[in-house]
């Protein structure tokens, strides 16, 4: 006689289950495990100090768009005199970028060290933007501004808590980060003294991710400061307080076409009244050529753009080793810097 099983189909539906079940969570408890070693690995490459001398302080500004981390650069040895304060550069990485990828590719840092000076890097979140950008560009969202907010709490908090001088403030970026740095200038022109824009597009120029693209591409001009309304600025004699701008780009960058260096100078020479001088070549020893041109109101100068011959989309001067940095390229961190302290100079004149 066959003998049949006292084992139902539930039970065995039942003890399947249990099984799958004991897999999932065996391999969910692995993957978390292996996550949260990934997320640590990256918070301590995050952390880790750049190469050189001096102190990589980690902080977090909370503002309309959330926290955000930020480190801050101070210069080795500092003995200050008392009351004295140093000047602040403010630092926004390009996509695909972190503040310390940025430091180490321009080394701001080296130069910081040796003219005393402090560095602020604000760090984008990945769950605000999944490729590290910044969000110049969602303007109608609100995101842009809520940024812009979230980066000028970064300064705040540096100058709550360390000795920077309101009065010496520049900021500089790259791609992302310079038309995040232009829009941060236009909406809190008196807390910079000077701006620096590398291979960005002009504010005003995209209104969300989906005109990104074509201004990237040169196709839109900022409506902001149109022509009309600079030419009445200009009948009235009354010109904005935007700080003395900084265009660098390459002619070969295939990722924010080198249209948009004059579109931003257009659009700070015509809100400040400035006006275009005679272009000028500059060759350094080995490094590519480039054309500058600087637009002068009043004999200061609000507009200086500098147009590098066989650059593409990437830091010019920077170190070789890594991505988005060329070392062919004139030095644009020492030029950064040299535009910076030129204008907190006239700026007291004025």
């Amino acid at each position: 006689m066959v003998r049949r099983s006292s084992t139902s189909p539930a039970s065995v539906f039942a003890k399947a289950y249990q099984r799958n079940l004991k897999a999932m969570t065996r391999a969910t408890l692995t993957g978390g495990k292996r996550l949260a070693g990934q997320v640590q690995r990256a918070a301590a490459q995050i952390n880790r100090p750049p190469p050189g001398p001096g102190d990589w302080l980690p902080g977090v500004a909370l503002g309309p768009a959330g926290a955000r981390r930020f480190h801050l650069y101070r210069p080795p040895d500092l003995v200050l005199a008392p009351g004295e304060k140093l000047p602040l550069m403010v630092m926004l990485h390009g996509c695909g970028q972190t503040g310390r990828d940025f430091a180490v590719s321009t080394r701001m840092n080296r130069l910081a060290a040796r003219e005393r000076f402090l560095v602020l890097y604000p760090e984008q979140d990945r769950m605000a933007n999944a490729h590290g950008c910044w969000n110049w560009f969602e303007r109608r969202s609100g995101k842009a501004d809520a940024e812009v907010a979230t980066i000028v709490a970064a300064v705040d908090q540096v100058m709550l808590l360390y000795p920077a001088d309101r009065d010496r403030v520049a900021i500089a970026g790259l791609s992302a980060g310079a038309s995040m740095a232009a829009l941060v200038a236009t909406r809190h022109p008196a807390r910079f003294q000077a701006v620096a824009v590398h291979s960005g597009v002009a504010p005003g120029a995209a209104k969300s991710a989906s005109t990104a693209l074509g201004a990237m591409r040169g196709r839109h001009m900022p409506p902001v400061f149109t022509t009309a309304v600079g030419k009445a600025m200009g009948a009235a004699a009354q010109f904005t307080t935007l700080p003395p701008l900084l265009v660098l780009h390459g002619d070969a960058d295939e990722v924010v076409a080198i249209d948009n260096a004059d579109n931003i100078a257009s659009v700070w020479a015509t809100a400040t009244g400035a006006r275009p001088g005679t272009a000028r070549v500059l060759q350094r020893g080995q490094r590519y050529p480039a054309r500058l041109t600087d637009f002068r109101r009043l004999g200061r100068t609000m507009v200086s753009v500098c147009e590098i011959d066989g650059l593409g989309h990437t830091w010019s001067g920077g170190l070789g080793s890594q991505p988005f940095s060329d070392p062919r390229g004139p030095d644009a961190t020492r030029m950064v810097w040299a535009f910076a302290q030129r204008a907190f100079r006239e700026s007291t004149k004025k």
